[in-house]
């Protein structure tokens, strides 16, 4: 399937099943608390990017400026919250992509929402959009997953979806990887341009003459990821460390693999 008819193509992102009733248990509250929804809608890739989707829209006249969901929060009413949980509730699932074993997906995203909120810290680049791009960084992966299961399916038995060289081998296979089709998508949502960039440009930040420094923050924070997922040996690490990224944005490896998710998942 080439890029343009997948990305013509409609489907539903699942949510997590327990965070989509807890959302909406809090929702149905009295009194709702704020940032408790927030932290919920966080957690979830899918709620993330539907919320992100709405508040870009034309209706609020915000087009390509909202990139987090604090401040999405901060422009819709709690109404417009409770219909996109309600939604969601309807697709949520563990078992809803074929070859994705969502959990581990969901996992895997928020892990690299927090090494890319925390390294873009370290660069003095907006630690809020950071987050968002890491969290919704391989949304792509799933929508390739949800229109061409077949197709995925050969190449999942080549190499996981989550392993270093998944994007390589999708550009060998199909001409993009996830990180085109997030961004494809992210661009017919109106979502800010420098998150479009980011995820656009994430699997080579600095290649043809591009320089995205967000990027570059979504690429450091994915290879670390991926390399806690397949348990990669210290060798692995020093061998596979992407080290022109790191020189551009002045980041050697101690420095990317302090910032490890396992050790401050409290702070979500």
């Amino acid at each position: 399937m080439n890029l343009s008819a997948l990305l013509e193509r409609q489907f539903v992102l699942p949510s997590i099943p327990k965070v989509v009733a807890l959302l909406l248990t809090e929702l149905e509250r009295p009194e709702v608390d704020l940032r408790k929804v927030t932290q919920l809608i966080s957690k979830d890739p899918a709620l993330t990017t539907r919320l992100l989707q709405l508040a870009n829209s034309g209706f609020f006249n915000l087009s390509g400026k909202i990139s987090s969901v604090s401040e999405a929060l901060a422009l819709l009413e709690l109404a417009h919250v409770h219909t996109m949980a309600k939604a969601a509730a309807t697709g949520a699932s563990l078992k809803a992509v074929p070859g994705i074993q969502m959990q581990r997906f969901w996992d895997y995203s928020l892990n690299v929402a927090r090494v890319s909120r925390s390294l873009a810290g370290l660069v003095r680049q907006n630690q809020q959009a950071a987050f968002t791009c890491g969290l919704i960084h391989a949304m792509g992966e799933l929508a390739m997953h949800l229109a061409m299961p077949d197709e995925m399916a050969r190449l999942d038995l080549e190499v996981k979806p989550l392993d270093l060289r998944r994007a390589a081998l999708e550009r060998r296979d199909f001409g993009y990887c996830y990180a085109t089709v997030g961004a494809g998508f992210a661009r017919m949502w109106q979502f800010p341009t420098a998150m479009v960039d980011a995820m656009e440009h994430q699997y080579a930040p600095f290649d043809n003459n591009v320089y995205e420094p967000l990027a570059g923050v979504i690429h450091l924070a994915t290879w670390r990821a991926r390399c806690k997922e397949a348990s990669v040996s210290e060798r692995g690490l020093a061998v596979t460390f992407p080290d022109p990224v790191g020189v551009a944005l002045g980041l050697d490896i101690d420095m990317v693999l302090q910032q490890d998710p396992f050790d401050w998942a409290a702070h979500n």
